[in-house]
């Protein structure tokens, strides 16, 4: 017979194969169902284990075993992922309540590999028993399997709330799920809660269930006021930081404990970040990292001295770090209409509660069906019982003992063929009383059933109970089920010192004039004999240290902000300061200096504009830089000075002094500034600060220092054009 063929366009054709893939890869592989929390491979991992009795009284078997039943039977794919799966359930450090009892070697904290599965062993936990109980009462739903040779369910039971509990992640098309886990108790004082107050308010449910559980434990540190809205939509994330501890020691010294590192981090890669950060000097406060881990995680910090504070040294780690991390909140899962949505808090135990009063129905069915079922038979046996003369007789003589039985007592045909097939053990005395005794008892208990199905506050306390159980087995006095993740205050920020991320020591940075720029390590003096590039020579030389940030300010206003541990060390040229900084070719350098917080600083232009900036307004967090001083047109950025003295005396090219007070300038964050001197026929030479008593100095030819303490002559208002200086001031017209 030939295929069915038919003409289809191309894109037709792919985009029904890639919508047929993506809505695989939605149902089958990466969301989890709202009712039982499980995808697919984890729901054919716990049925194949409950159908080999791996129950969590009977013996292990090889992990091998329970791969290949689900990768024969259930999941048709590779089984090193059924695997993966199948150990990630064992693990306690990645599962809250894991599913899997696990023997043997399934992988730790650090990141490495379980075991072969020939090597290991498996049986479900008590957690996995709750997840199933019932499957076998018409509880749930069945479909065929792969290859129709089977049947497996739909989704589990699920007397535990594992969604919440266990959490998901998942990666689909289009579409992704992260769901932490919680704590188990407080889940079901939230499901007794909205069973009671069906419309319970958000902020209710989070006094019940303030935040994640994660088996990692760790210290939550979330605002509460994000958390109830991550709750809300569904979408958010939580602030979990490691927990530690300090240990005094003797002299005065101590040492961090590090007990709980957040969820999802790995041990060994946490220790190598931070050993890696060490050698790069980002973490100067740190003087050791030590990993005596045993069963428990015990991580030793040790300061570089005892001076250090504890909680700047760890401030330092949470910044750097995977000692705090974010988990994000997707709460995207699978509804019971198989939709993928994102729900909310209130809707995801909603569904579950709706799952279990769906289940409860369904079992309170299928048992009070086998209950009529045994009835009827009890009835027939009952019947026998008062007539077994009569009965005995029509089995001896009769030729159809069945069908006169039927007729002459007026039994059903199952009631007939169940007195032919009792033994004749069964027509003592006794048995008759614990028939009767039976009867009675079953047929209490079907009205009893009839009752529950007929009153729907009687199911929904019935439902309650079932919760209520597991809330006892689950709960926070046993070791599996108490809170591991502390719930904390929201942090103070506390400042890091830049001392936290550099090691302190003293350098000069040198910049030529062709704005080369390296950084040597001590305070060298002024005079020291450097080495520059051949036609080239210096132009800056700045006493810092490796913490500080360096100033730069350019001919077009601009400043920059270069961290000094940033710049090239070494003995060689250096490298361009262009490579540092976002630096046009036909722009110049004006001045280098170190960043002091609320310094002073007069800024002028080459056209006489000035005005006085803070320090604080000066600092760039980007390449590009940060204009401060806007020139005119034709005018370029040419004075950078502290400001030091209450007098300004500023040249202009035209040998023009002034001298006026520096009250007169006004200090702005950034601007063209205002006029300091007004020029005719020139522009700005040079300024500097003075004092009123000390007067004016300049060095002459020779060698001769000249002060002129009487300036009432250049004495003036600032924006004045100035008059003639003294004899033997500098030509061209500088004070230095």
């Amino acid at each position: 017979m030939l295929p069915d063929i038919r003409d289809t366009g191309l894109a037709e054709a792919l985009s029904e194969r890639y919508l047929a893939y993506a809505l695989s890869t939605i149902m089958s592989r990466s969301l989890p169902d709202v009712r039982d929390g499980l995808k697919p491979v984890h729901r054919r991992l716990l049925f194949a284990m409950r159908q080999l009795r791996l129950s969590p009284d009977d013996a292990f078997k090889k992990s091998a075993r329970v791969v290949g039943d689900v990768m024969g039977k259930f999941h048709p794919h590779g089984d090193s992922a059924i695997y993966d799966a199948m150990v990630r359930l064992a693990q306690d450090f990645a599962v809250r309540y894991p599913l899997v009892d696990g023997q043997g070697n399934f992988g730790n904290i650090d990141g490495d590999n379980a075991a072969a599965m020939r090597y290991t062993e498996a049986r479900m936990t008590e957690v996995a028993e709750q997840l199933l109980r019932g499957i076998d009462e018409d509880a749930v739903d069945f479909r065929q399997t792969y290859d129709g040779e089977g049947s497996e369910p739909l989704v589990l039971p699920a007397a535990f709330p594992n969604l919440l509990a266990n959490g998901s992640q998942g990666i689909a098309v289009g579409m992704a799920t992260n769901i932490p886990p919680h704590n188990a108790e407080e889940l079901c004082d939230a499901l007794l809660h909205l069973i009671k107050h069906p419309d319970a308010r958000i902020e209710t449910l989070v006094d019940m269930i303030p935040g994640p559980d994660f088996p990692t434990g760790g210290i939550l540190v979330e605002d509460r006021a994000s958390v109830i809205e991550s709750y809300r939509t569904g979408r958010g994330s939580f602030r979990l930081r490691a927990r530690y501890e300090v240990e005094k020691l003797k002299n005065g010294t101590y040492q961090i404990i590090i007990t709980e590192i957040p969820y999802q981090v790995q041990k060994s890669r946490l220790i190598e970040r931070m050993a890696e950060l060490m050698q790069a000097r980002k973490l100067a406060l740190l003087g050791d990292i030590l990993d005596e881990s045993a069963a428990d995680v015990r991580i030793v910090l040790e300061p570089k001295s005892r001076n250090v504070d504890p909680a700047v040294l760890m401030e330092s780690l949470y910044k750097f770090t995977e000692l705090e991390t974010k988990f994000s909140l997707n709460l995207n899962v699978l509804d019971a209409d198989q939709t993928p949505r994102v729900m909310s808090l209130p809707e995801t135990l909603r569904a579950f509660l709706d799952h279990r009063h769906e289940v409860l129905i369904r079992r309170s069915r299928f048992r009070l069906g086998k209950i009529e079922d045994r009835l009827e038979v009890l009835a027939g046996y009952l019947i026998a019982f008062l007539n077994i003369d009569e009965v005995i007789r029509i089995i001896r003589e009769e030729d159809h003992p069945k069908e006169e039985m039927i007729r002459r007592f007026e039994l059903t045909e199952r009631q007939a063929e169940a007195i032919l097939n009792m033994r004749l053990r069964s027509l003592r005395k006794l048995e008759e009383i614990e028939l009767r005794k039976e009867f009675e008892e079953l047929t209490a208990e079907k009205q009893e059933i009839e009752t529950l199905l007929e009153d729907e506050v009687l199911r929904w306390k019935t439902v309650s109970g079932e919760i209520s159980e597991i809330r006892r087995i689950f709960g926070k006095r046993t070791e599996l089920g108490r809170r591991r993740t502390e719930i904390g205050a929201v942090p103070t920020d506390i400042e890091v010192p830049m001392e936290a991320m550099v090691e302190r020591e003293p350098i000069t940075v040198i910049c030529s004039d062709k704005d080369w720029i390296r950084a040597v390590k001590g305070h060298i003096a002024d005079d020291a004999e450097l080495k520059f590039k051949e036609g080239d020579e210096g132009k800056f030389l700045v006493r810092a240290e490796t913490t500080d940030r360096i100033l730069i300010f350019a001919s077009d206003g601009r400043f920059f902000t270069v961290t000094a541990d940033k710049l090239p060390r070494g003995r060689g040229h250096g490298e361009p300061l262009r490579l540092l900084i976002d630096l046009d070719n036909d722009e110049a350098i004006v001045e280098i200096l170190p960043y002091r917080k609320g310094q002073r600083l007069l800024l002028a232009s080459s056209d006489g504009r000035g005005f006085i900036v803070n320090s604080d307004d000066l600092l760039a967090q980007k390449k590009a830089g940060k204009q401060v001083l806007n020139p005119a047109t034709g005018a370029k950025a040419q004075i950078c000075l502290p400001v030091d003295g209450e007098l300004i005396a500023i040249v202009g090219t035209n040998r023009k002094l002034l001298v006026f007070e520096t009250a007169e300038v006004p200090e702005m964050a950034r601007g063209k500034g205002v006029i300091l001197q007004r020029y005719k026929d020139g522009k700005l030479g040079d300024v500097t600060f003075l004092k009123a008593e000390e007067g004016l100095s300049w060095e002459q030819t020779g060698g001769r220092t000249r002060t002129e303490t009487d300036l009432t002559t250049w004495r003036g208002k600032r924006a004045g054009a100035g008059k003639m200086p003294p004899n033997g001031f500098p030509r061209p017209a500088r004070f230095t």
